[in-house]
């Protein structure tokens, strides 16, 4: 899938569940229960153990779901992003942006979406190429950072990810965000090792994402 279609089908699917586990058989457990409860969008982090043997059993798997995009998380150099491409990763997410992760990313046309917290890291990172900001961790800041750094900067698109959760969800969507990233509320059933109840929970963030964005209407509230 090209760059540009990536990019539009991880903005029309709106939510990208970031993954973290301890287990390749977990991280297949969790991602086809999320799948199954609507969210299409998967970072599957680095943290976890083998992640890439996970991103490239999983990417095998849905193969013929060109509606499911698979990424890798956690990518802190261009080495890791390498193997994440690789291993079948159709983006790449990091905590933090590195200028070399943007180049190899920029070579093979790969959506890279760097962390950042400041204005300045955030100008740096569109710079290299980068046209999706992480704002991370954005629990820190709240939304209104987002409508504030918006102003001057319209054209920034900002994907917040740390502390989301069907409480806050809305606000940050308010101000301007089409991306979510979600972790820890959407994932805690899974602490559990009930993926049903990862399915159930993917149902109710996805509902809650389209209501906010109005992309489910009021008559089937």
């Amino acid at each position: 899938m090209k760059k540009g279609n990536i990019l539009s089908a991880l903005e029309k699917n709106g939510l990208i569940a970031v993954l973290r586990t301890d287990t390749v058989e977990r991280a297949i457990a969790i991602t086809d229960a999320l799948i199954e409860g609507g969210i299409k969008n998967i970072e599957l982090t680095f943290t976890v153990p083998n992640a890439d043997i996970a991103i490239r059993k999983i990417t095998e798997k849905y193969k013929d779901r060109r509606d499911i995009l698979i990424g890798a998380g956690t990518v802190l150099d261009s080495t890791t992003a390498q193997i994440a491409h690789l291993s079948g990763a159709e983006f790449i997410v990091s905590p933090t942006f590195d200028k070399g992760t943007a180049l190899l990313c920029n070579l093979y046309q790969i959506p890279y979406i760097p962390g950042c917290m400041t204005v300045n890291e955030m100008k740096e990172a569109m710079q290299a190429g980068a046209e999706i900001i992480k704002l991370f961790p954005s629990n820190i800041v709240g939304p209104a950072f987002v409508k504030n750094v918006k102003a001057p900067l319209p054209q920034l698109e900002i994907m917040p990810s740390g502390g989301i959760n069907l409480d806050n969800m809305g606000d940050w969507i308010k101000v301007g965000c089409r991306m979510i990233g979600v972790g820890g509320s959407l994932l805690k059933p899974a602490e559990n090792n009930d993926f049903a109840g990862v399915t159930k929970m993917a149902k109710v963030f996805v509902r809650e994402y389209q209501l906010q964005t109005g992309e489910l209407s009021n008559q089937y509230v």
